[in-house]
């Protein structure tokens, strides 16, 4: 056998197998779509229990979300709506949509979003006596990247019941400290509007507790200036006039 028909052959049996062994990842990555699309659902369901301070690990994520309705919001309106299906809207996908959002200017972009979508879901935590806790998506941008979390309001829609980011790319140790439990803990009970305005806000170092502020201030993050910046901007953005406020002030009225 000459050269060149060995190197044919080794070539040959190379193809071969790259094409045997695409065909196998292909055919994974098909199979295995739905249950990875199952868990990314379930992740989130947690993530927004933990924000409202209501996940219970002995309990399954279904069983503690049956109290919880998903809603669609127009966020021109500040009204629920019935225009997109909340079961198939990918909320991420629509903001970089023109059709689907709008450019934000940049005097109102504090959080860098560049856009806004339309439409965005909100889940209520509904019980006997109405709706017990409002949970809201929200984003911004830190060091990094863009931190993606939610906010979870009492049913005054003013204090804070909780607050969690489940995807972000800040430092560890640093920005990263979003994450720390006991950081989060200091969300809770805290004021979210002051004369009708969003004050809610971390502070530059702790808060001092006999402070006049203290109720509408979370302590900043040591050593991640930007962050704790990014935090306060991605709050009051979505607090605000361009985010959920005209949303909350009509539930609070029975308009929404």
């Amino acid at each position: 056998m000459s050269n060149k028909e060995g190197i044919g052959k080794v070539i040959g049996v190379a193809l071969a197998l790259c094409v045997v062994c695409s065909v196998v990842v292909s055919t994974a990555a098909v199979q295995l779509k739905p249950a990875q699309q199952v868990n990314k659902t379930q992740d989130l369901k947690r993530n927004i229990l933990q924000a409202a301070g209501l996940y219970d690990p002995s309990q399954t994520v279904e069983a503690q979300f049956a109290s919880i309705s998903t809603r669609v919001v127009d966020l021109r309106t500040g009204q629920f709506t019935d225009a997109v299906s909340p079961e198939s809207f990918d909320q991420r996908k629509s903001a970089k949509d023109p059709v689907l959002s709008a450019e934000l200017s940049d005097e109102a972009d504090i959080a860098k979003l560049s856009r806004r979508e339309h439409y965005s879901l909100v889940y209520l935590v509904e019980g006997e006596q109405g709706i017990d806790k409002i949970i809201l998506p929200v984003r911004g941008y830190g060091l990094w990247s863009t931190l993606y979390g939610f906010v979870a309001l009492e049913a005054d829609a003013n204090t804070v019941a909780g607050l969690g980011f489940y995807e972000h790319g800040e430092t560890p140790g640093l920005g990263g400290e979003v994450d720390n439990p006991r950081w989060k803990a200091m969300w809770p009970g805290k004021q979210v509007y002051r004369d009708g305005q969003v004050d809610l806000a971390l502070a530059k170092g702790s808060v001092d507790p006999a402070s006049k502020d203290a109720d509408w201030r979370v302590d900043g993050l040591s050593g991640a200036t930007l962050t704790s910046r990014g935090v306060t901007n991605l709050v009051q953005f979505w607090l605000g006039e361009e985010g959920f406020q005209p949303f909350l002030a009509n539930l609070k009225a029975g308009e929404a």
